[in-house]
């Protein structure tokens, strides 16, 4: 392999891999992967029943809600 081609190819990884630092910097300081709800979610459903008790709740109100919905809306 000729030497110049092995300067091109750490040229260009080096200065793919300095774009990719700068990006991933850029979200550390804008706080792209900041997930305040995601340990707060975590503790909320610790085993099983309560996933599932959440789910049923969550199905619930979902069907409340179509049931208004379909009440609203009443053709003459």
């Amino acid at each position: 392999m000729n030497s110049a081609m092995v300067a091109v190819m750490l040229g260009a990884s080096l200065f793919l891999g300095g774009i990719a630092l700068a990006a991933f910097l850029w979200g550390l300081k804008n706080g792209q992967f900041d997930d305040k709800e995601k340990w707060l979610s975590a503790t909320k459903f610790d085993n099983e029943d309560d996933l599932q008790s959440a789910v049923k709740t969550q199905e619930k109100k979902e069907a409340i809600k179509a049931k208004k919905k379909k009440q609203q809306y009443k053709p003459e």
